[in-house]
């Protein structure tokens, strides 16, 4: 299901350049005093903030890239003509490697567009319900677009209005207090937030995300019990469940269903609201890019007969989206799947599969992991079979296939959730960073370089327009 606010994210992607965002005079300063006068004003301009989350041609959002390509999970692929993917493989990036200008530029564009509506939709006259939603979601995009930038960059520069451009150079805020004002805003936007959206409305952030973005907050600060705390909120809610087909969290006609906490919307409409990643990923036998190729140590990865193999990665003779895959469409001899679609869209560029940024799947995750690293290990059990029975219901050999793990050492159960979470989201997004938080990267990615890697270079390009910048350690 598709949510009309798609139509409105082509007019703000259009605004977002190459050039340094915070160079750039507000949209809010420009906008709002001849454009934030009614409701709908207030709907369309909500609705641009969330523009920037798309992994579309027009934002160049390489995320995925930092994420899956300087991990154990890709390699760079493709034919070699974008650079800093491959720069990313091999840990040889810099402040000039574009994909970080890009995201720098993407992510403040929509903290702009949050920051706009945050200041000027409290004084439009307008049904109360709807102002609330509409605050609530600016307050939960701009702690997910700070989220991500804390990922990649570390400590970045914190701005919670519209600021006019002769204050816009300030140094980098320290991310301990970034991470305080996510909670606060995610905090705020539970408060707000819808418990579900339907219709029209799907694909809007809801109390449920906003809960569980504050517990993931919490599980990268490692406050276990804080992270508990709202991990139990998001349960609670009684709104999530593991579907039973776990490939269904990855297919057109079953998005959004009941364990999507938090997705990001994509479209088929020829607007440039289609995911990119389709053609990206996808093999260059097959017109696509092959940006990303699976390496043989994630297949190795899986325990036998574990289903979610065959669901994540394509390998010889198997079904590809018309095609049957061969070793020769990869380096590797294996091709991603998820996020990946047939030739029914009508540019490949364009694809209608939605990235779902967390799935119930990971809060439980979460939990294992929080109540492993405070020691009460049997209770962490419980969390981490409900994932692992999903996949084993699927298996062509159930009664044999992923037992329960069922240690009651701490150090055995850390590994098993951890590996659990490689093969349960993998090609999500999230093991660079798992690495990283866990403090591990080092050992298992050659090139990463300890007290360097575990963030990304400040782009160049801010740190000339903005003297108050201070590059990243290494760099």
């Amino acid at each position: 299901m598709k949510s009309k606010f798609h139509l409105f994210f082509f007019s703000l992607l259009t605004l977002i350049s190459c050039e340094g965002i915070l160079d750039k005079e507000p949209l809010g300063i420009l906008d709002a005093g001849s454009f934030l006068q009614t409701a709908e004003d207030a709907v369309q301009t909500i609705n641009a903030a969330y523009g920037p989350l798309m992994f579309n041609n027009a934002n160049n959002n390489f995320y995925w890239a930092f994420a899956e390509v300087t991990s154990d999970e890709a390699i760079a692929g493709g034919d070699g003509s974008r650079v800093g993917i491959t720069e990313l493989e091999f840990f040889t990036h810099t402040p000039r490697t574009a994909e970080f200008n890009d995201f720098w530029v993407v992510n403040y564009a929509g903290i702009s567009q949050c920051n706009t509506v945050l200041d000027e939709v409290p004084s439009i006259e307008m049904d109360e319900n709807l102002k609330n939603r509409i605050l609530g979601e600016a307050h939960f995009l701009r702690a997910y677009y700070y989220f991500l930038l804390t990922q990649v960059f570390g400590d970045v520069p914190m701005l919670l209005k519209v600021t006019p451009p002769d204050e816009l150079n300030v140094p980098k805020t320290p991310k301990s207090a970034i991470y305080s004002q996510i909670i606060m805003d995610c905090d705020q936007a539970a408060a707000w937030l819808p418990l579900e959206n339907s219709g029209a409305n799907v694909g809007r952030a809801t109390r449920g995300a906003a809960l569980a973005l504050a517990a993931k907050t919490f599980i990268y600060e490692k406050n276990w019990d804080k992270a508990l705390e709202y991990i139990g909120a998001v349960k609670d809610l009684g709104v999530y469940a593991l579907v039973d087909n776990y490939p269904d969290n990855f297919s057109k006609d079953t998005q959004n269903n009941s364990e999507s906490v938090w997705e990001i919307q994509h479209a088929n409409l020829e607007l440039g609201v289609g995911n990119f990643l389709n053609q990206w990923w996808k093999s260059k036998k097959v017109d696509g890019y092959g940006y990303a190729e699976v390496r043989p140590e994630f297949v190795a990865a899986f325990e036998e007969g574990d289903p979610r193999l065959k669901f994540t990665v394509a390998q010889n003779n198997d079904d590809y989206f018309g095609f049957v895959f061969k070793p020769s469409f990869s380096s590797t001899r294996f091709g991603v799947k998820k996020y990946l679609q047939d030739t029914t869209v009508s540019q490949p560029s364009d694809g209608d599969i939605n990235y779902t940024a967390i799935r119930y799947a990971e809060v439980l995750l979460w939990e294992a992991e929080a109540l492993t690293e405070l020691g009460q290990i049997q209770a962490a059990q419980a969390p981490l079979e409900e994932v692992r029975a999903r996949a084993r219901d699927q298996a062509d050999d159930p009664d044999n296939t992923l037992p329960p793990i069922l240690t009651t050492d701490q150090e055995e159960m850390r590994i098993a959730i951890r590996h659990e979470r490689q093969v349960e989201l993998g090609f999500e997004m999230h093991r660079f960073f798992d690495l990283v938080r866990w403090g591990i990267a080092g050992d298992l990615l050659e090139g990463f370089q300890t007290g360097k890697h575990e963030v990304f270079p400040i782009p160049q390009t801010e740190i000339d327009l903005n003297p108050s910048l201070i590059q990243n350690p290494g760099y």
